[in-house]
């Protein structure tokens, strides 16, 4: 099943010739629209502002963001000192753009080391590294679709999903990861329908997920995010599938705000609570979650929301607007990679997908 409306990954994010081009996630649902970089400070930009935002897409935007600083620079000079003193600047900037999400770091990383490695010129080193950029996108794509595969088995027919945040085709560049789920589910499953939180305060569900599900014909319905305990409860929901920003080695979660929340609830209401990511979202230098860095965002985020046309916090309220959370292992029925299904002893069910993943 391709994303909403023959949404394809390169209408998501796409390197050209001298640009990156992002579909503006802050527009949607009410306007699709694309923002071209011809720089990798937009690229920086666009990735702090959330245009393009979920832990895999970064990870894209930030190796595109490399190969086009690469781009430029060899227009710009035959020199591979000068090159390499612009893809210094570059390329941190871009590694460092957002804190959590370890996929950021993991792509420009890549590209970093092919940049260090390279013996050419400033030309073929640029051509090296759009061609990389362009496969890390490709392959996060078939990881998605490798994950909804994987994970039939641990639906059940007529499955009620509640999911939080986006993870679908527009976090990850393309299908999705707790959403990659949904779609294999539904594919194989007509019944299955989806309960989605909104996601304060970006209301990445309300204004990403319904949308995708929307576009899709995949049944869903919108609650708030503090009704959740009450669909539980009430026996209306039969698993919870969310994505993940990292995972560290004994499987702790790091995921958008909230998420710690809803795993407490599935499990005081015993429903599976599934963690959907590719193994480039594994972090396994971390031993736990606690060392993992969450950012904090603009106060204003949280203040923003009005209500009837008012505003609906004093102004210069107090704020503290954490981005994500950390859930424990201990609150996780398994973890889907496109190595397959892993669960507890997350420490060696990961460690053996990690090293499947970086043989292949």
């Amino acid at each position: 099943m391709s994303p909403p409306h023959g949404l394809a990954p390169l209408d998501i994010l796409a390197l050209e010739d001298g640009a990156v081009v992002m579909l503006d996630q802050t527009r949607l649902p009410g306007e699709v629209t694309h923002i071209r970089y011809d720089g990798w400070s937009g690229v920086v930009d666009g990735i702090k502002t959330m245009v393009v935002r979920g832990a895999p897409a970064i990870g894209v935007a930030g190796a595109m963001g490399v190969a086009l600083a690469a781009h430029n620079a060899a227009v710009g000079t035959d020199s591979r000192a000068a090159f390499d003193a612009e893809m210094a600047r570059a390329i941190p900037a871009l590694r460092e753009a957002r804190p959590t999400a370890v996929n950021l770091a993991w792509a420009v990383d890549q590209m970093a080391g092919i940049v260090a490695d390279h013996e050419g010129t400033p030309t073929e080193i640029a051509a090296e590294l759009a061609a990389v950029a362009r496969r890390i996108h490709e392959d996060e794509v078939d990881r998605c679709k490798a994950m909804g595969q994987h994970s039939l088995a641990l639906m059940t027919r007529g499955a009620r999903i509640l999911t939080h945040c986006n993870a679908g085709a527009l976090a990850t560049g393309g299908y999705g990861t707790a959403l990659g789920v949904v779609r294999a589910a539904f594919e194989a499953d007509p019944s299955v329908s989806v309960f989605v939180d909104e996601t304060r305060p970006l209301l990445q569900g309300s204004r990403l997920t319904a949308w995708e599900l929307q576009e899709e014909g995949i049944p869903y319905t919108l609650i708030s995010d503090n009704m959740a305990a009450m669909m539980m409860a009430e026996g209306r929901v039969t698993h919870v599938v969310v994505g993940a920003d990292r995972i560290a080695a004994n499987g702790d979660v790091v995921n958008k705000i909230g998420t710690y929340g809803v795993a407490i609830l599935a499990r005081e209401h015993g429903i599976p609570f599934i963690v959907a990511a590719p193994t480039s979202t594994l972090d396994l230098s971390m031993a736990s979650a606690a060392d993992i860095p969450v950012e904090e965002r603009d106060p204003d985020e949280v203040r923003a929301l009005s209500l009837f046309g008012r505003q609906a916090s004093p102004t210069g309220a107090p704020v503290a607007n954490p981005a994500f959370d950390r859930t424990p292992a201990r609150l996780v029925t398994a973890i889907v990679t496109e190595q397959g299904v892993h669960r507890a002893p997350y420490e060696r069910s990961l460690a053996a997908a990690w090293t499947a993943a970086t043989a292949e």
